[in-house]
């Protein structure tokens, strides 16, 4: 189990720790990736607009409920003891491939800044799943370990989003990272069973020793203590006669609480180490053909002892807006703020073609560039999620069936 009190502060301002050396990965034929119909940038979003009104800001709150403990006991009693994130990463059967990934797979990593790490999930094993938001041990813990574990969670929802399960990964060595599945889900009738999260999960932020994820309804909140074990092999869910189910999956993931919804909807989640508080940075999702423009806003995280990874609330249990901002970027399928950067990642208004990666701040906004090229049409294809491995300087994300790893440092040289 983690130990607690260890959550050192980072300030705006600090320069980046050196990150990892590495070389990048070749990317076959990416002169081909980028088509000569992708014109120029003609559509500088400019700079962010500050949100200051309390007419602005209120509907951007959420409202914290958490579990009773009794529901959460309940349930323990009878799947039995829960674990930690050391069983999961113990039972870890299944590997990602990195030098295999055929050109299809590879079709949906950036072309610039290009990724120096990336790994491919088999197939068989993701099919009929989609892949969604990222966040690692990096987001956990300021030394980038989770206990003697270096982690990245990976976060995939079923057709319909009727199931959503994250793949639990063992990054102590980035040459043959290893992962197990854990089904997310929601205690039900008072913890004596349970269902499925049945909604996409977009965003996802770990963060000491919870972990939060976007919903229909909000955000959800899970204790990365309190993972239970499966019982009964098979696809359905809850209890069943012999036991527990989690749809073939091993391990399960009940919900400690909620965090609704008032007004706009956190659609992309990412953490940012730079404030102080630390604080959750989200962001909305507005299509491409809305006129309107898209919100950026950040939560502190509490301080309280007694509240280890949840967000700091008034007397009501409402959370702080801390600041917020519209951006004229569309299509923001990412979001990452670090000092007074924010990172935006537009996908393409074309099918399987490549995004837009912006950087902004209060006074414009850079694209990163395809090399020499003055085309900006050269970030990931599918990209929803990212997550900043301070002690690494590397950001994490997931494109398609690709996760992949570039410098933050490089993202700055690109869009300079």
């Amino acid at each position: 189990m983690k130990q607690r009190g260890r959550h050192r502060r980072r300030k705006r301002g600090q320069a980046l720790r050196a990150f990892l050396a590495g070389t990048a990965l070749a990317l076959t034929a990416a002169a081909t990736m980028i088509s000569a119909s992708q014109a120029t940038v003609a559509d500088d979003p400019g700079a962010l607009k500050p949100l200051a009104t309390s007419a602005e800001t209120d509907v951007l709150r959420l409202r914290e409920h958490l579990e009773p403990q009794r529901t959460l006991d309940r349930l323990a009693s009878g799947m039995g003891r829960p674990v930690g994130v050391g069983a999961v990463l113990d039972s870890a059967r299944h590997t990602l491939r990195s030098a295999d990934c055929s050109p299809s797979e590879r079709r949906a990593l950036p072309v610039e800044p290009a990724a120096t790490r990336a790994y491919c999930w088999d197939a068989a094993d993701t099919r009929s799943w989609r892949a969604g938001a990222v966040t690692t041990s990096g987001d956990a813990d300021d030394d980038g370990l989770w206990g003697q574990n270096r982690v990245i969670l990976s976060a995939w929802s079923r057709g319909g989003h009727d199931l959503a399960r994250v793949a639990f990964i063992d990054a102590g060595d980035l040459d043959r990272p290893r992962y197990s599945w854990v089904l997310l889900t929601v205690p039900v009738d008072g913890g004596r069973d349970y269902r499925a999260l049945d909604s996409q999960v977009s965003g996802m932020v770990w963060y000491q020793d919870k972990l939060l994820v976007t919903a229909a309804e909000g955000l959800y909140v899970y204790d990365m203590d309190r993972i239970q074990r499966a019982t009964v092999d098979s696809p359905a869910v809850g209890r069943v006669d012999g036991g527990w189910a989690a749809h073939g999956n091993e391990w399960v993931l009940p919900a400690v609480g909620t965090y609704r919804a008032t007004g706009a909807r956190p659609a992309y989640l990412s953490l940012d180490r730079g404030t102080s508080p630390d604080s959750l940075v989200a962001g909305e999702w507005v299509s491409q053909d809305d006129d309107r423009d898209v919100r950026l806003w950040r939560y502190d995280f509490s301080r309280a002892s007694d509240r280890t990874g949840l967000l700091a609330t008034d007397t009501a249990g409402r959370t702080r807006v801390d600041e917020a901002y519209e951006t004229n970027v569309r299509g923001v399928g990412a979001v990452l703020s670090y000092g007074s950067e924010w990172y935006l990642g537009r996908t393409s208004e074309e099918h399987d073609s490549h995004g837009t990666l912006w950087r902004q701040d209060a006074s414009g906004a850079r694209a990163t560039h395809c090399g020499t090229d003055e085309s900006s049409h050269c970030w990931a294809t599918e990209a929803q999620s990212f997550s900043y491995w301070e002690a690494t300087g590397e950001v994490w994300s997931q494109s398609g069936r690709m996760l992949f790893a570039l410098p933050l440092a490089s993202v700055d040289r690109s869009s300079r």
